[in-house]
C-alpha cells in the first residue's frame, strides 16, 4: 500500500504529537507536588530492565552451529559492554556495538 505525502505527514505529525505529550505529561501531573517513591523507584530499574530485555531479544535465537552465526553477536555485545564500562556513555555504547556488528557482518563473517 502507498501512502500519500499529506498522510506521511499527518503520520509524523500525531506521533510528534503523542511524543511530545508522553514527555510532558509526568511534569504536568506532578507539578507542585512531590514526586511518589514508586515512580522514582521505577525510574531506577526501568532503564536496565529495558536494557536487559533489549540484550535477551537479541541473543535469543543465537546458533552455535557455526561461527558466522554467532560471533558477531556475541563480539558486538562485547564491544557495548567495554564500551559502557570504559566511558559510562549510554550513546556511545550503543553505536559501538552497532558499528562493530555492522563491520563484522559486512566485512568479516
Amino acid at each position: 500500500m502507498v501512502i500519500s505525502t499529506a498522510q506521511s505527514i499527518l503520520i509524523i505529525a500525531v506521533c510528534a504529537a503523542c511524543t511530545l505529550a508522553e514527555r510532558a505529561l509526568p511534569f504536568v501531573v506532578f507539578r507542585g507536588r512531590e514526586v511518589p517513591q514508586l515512580v522514582r523507584y521505577l525510574g531506577k530499574v526501568l532503564p536496565m530492565a529495558i536494557m536487559a530485555t533489549l540484550v535477551v531479544y537479541c541473543l535469543r535465537d543465537i546458533s552455535f552451529a557455526s561461527a558466522p552465526s554467532f560471533a558477531p553477536r556475541l563480539i558486538a555485545v562485547g564491544v557495548t559492554a567495554a564500551l559502557h564500562l570504559w566511558r559510562r556513555n549510554t550513546l556511545l555504547s550503543i553505536f559501538g556495538g552497532t558499528a562493530a556488528y555492522m563491520l563484522l557482518v559486512q566485512l568479516v563473517f
